[in-house]
């Protein structure tokens, strides 16, 4: 083949490697009703083998966002991908459905094959967590969209629920306890803030931080938790009312508005749960509000909320600790329309 797309910037041969660079990875997300393998036009998964009375498939989508400067300025580009798969699954699990097949798309400005082969592990690692076949993609070389050094990534899932499984929130009452369910740290969230942050303080993503026993860099790319198994552990034993992903916006965006009823609202225990020590670190830094630290980041330590009757809270705690999640009682439902109320003690 003539070299002349080589020459106005993309490398098909680049592309090529980098496909068989990432089988190995892709081998590890395989389920049963997986139909192909790599490579065909499209992916294709097998519905039949499911007994629900009613079916509905739940689809999500969504990136990683600016946390990818993050990748670029320490050359580590595998757990990116795990927030990838998780900004997605995360929020389909939060309706209650099991993912079923994950989509990756990776726009770079030049195709680097070590690099994307990466990027990919990382997905597969996410999607062997969240048990989510991964199915397909598309890795586009895209020169004077991009940088030689940057990409970007975006996800689609697919998962299934039974109709009268679907958490909707509705059913919620004043009393139901709320189950916070620990992040991994930032998350994939509030990374446009993190890097002025670091830019206006002079900061290092090398940087040594006693306080974290890591560098600045490693502590802020630590990947952002799924939390498939622990919503189908609970949901294997109990019911659950409601669940709220904790991303942008924190509590203030994501509890009332999204995952309640309009007239009811939610007090919160602010010291009910162990903060790890990142969001101290960065709050220090730039001398941020307490309420800033509630709205932008991931509510300092809590990635996933779960609503469940008063008298099923203990049960709920016990099933989480069984499968080593780290969980707490954070607070409760209460009759105020819309209303995110912290409370110190």
């Amino acid at each position: 083949m003539s070299d002349i797309y080589k020459d106005a910037g993309v490398d098909v041969h680049a592309g090529y490697q980098a496909v068989d660079l990432m089988k190995k990875h892709i081998a590890k997300t395989n389920r049963p009703e997986v139909i192909g393998g790599v490579g065909a036009f499209a992916g294709l998964f097998d519905l039949s083998k499911f007994s629900y009375e009613e079916p509905v498939l739940v689809s999500g989508t969504d990136g990683v966002g600016t946390k990818l400067k993050l990748a670029f300025a320490m050359d580590k580009h595998d757990s990116v991908g795990v927030d990838l798969v998780a900004m997605c699954v995360n929020d389909i699990v939060a309706q209650g459905a099991e993912p079923l097949f994950f989509l990756d798309y990776i726009a770079c400005g030049k195709n680097q094959p070590e690099k994307i082969e990466q990027i990919v592990k990382g997905i597969t690692d996410g999607c062997v967590q969240s048990n989510t076949a991964l199915i397909g993609g598309e890795t586009a070389e895209m020169p004077g969209m991009y940088e030689e050094n940057e990409y970007d990534l975006a996800g689609f899932v697919v998962g299934i629920a039974d109709k009268k499984q679907i958490i909707t929130g509705e059913s919620i009452n004043p009393g139901d306890k709320i189950i916070g369910l620990a992040s991994s740290g930032v998350h994939s969230n509030g990374f446009s803030l993190v890097r002025k942050i670091i830019n206006d303080n002079g900061l290092s993503y090398q940087d040594d931080i006693k306080e974290l026993s890591t560098t600045l860099g490693e502590a802020l790319l630590e990947p952002t938790k799924i939390y498939t198994n622990a919503i189908q552990q609970l949901k294997s034993d109990l019911t659950i009312k409601g669940i709220s992903h904790v991303t942008g916006g924190g509590f203030y965006e994501n509890l009332p508005p999204r995952a309640l009823p309009a007239n009811l609202g939610v007090a919160i225990k602010k010291d009910s749960w162990q903060k790890p020590a990142i969001f101290a670190y960065l709050q220090q830094q730039a001398s941020l509000k307490e309420e800033d630290m509630y709205g932008v980041f991931n509510m300092g330590g809590i990635g996933m909320a779960v609503i469940v009757e008063a008298h099923e809270a203990d049960m709920a705690l016990q099933l989480l600790a069984d499968i080593g999640e780290e969980a707490y009682v954070i607070g409760e439902v209460t009759e105020e329309a819309g209303g995110v109320k912290f409370l110190n003690d």
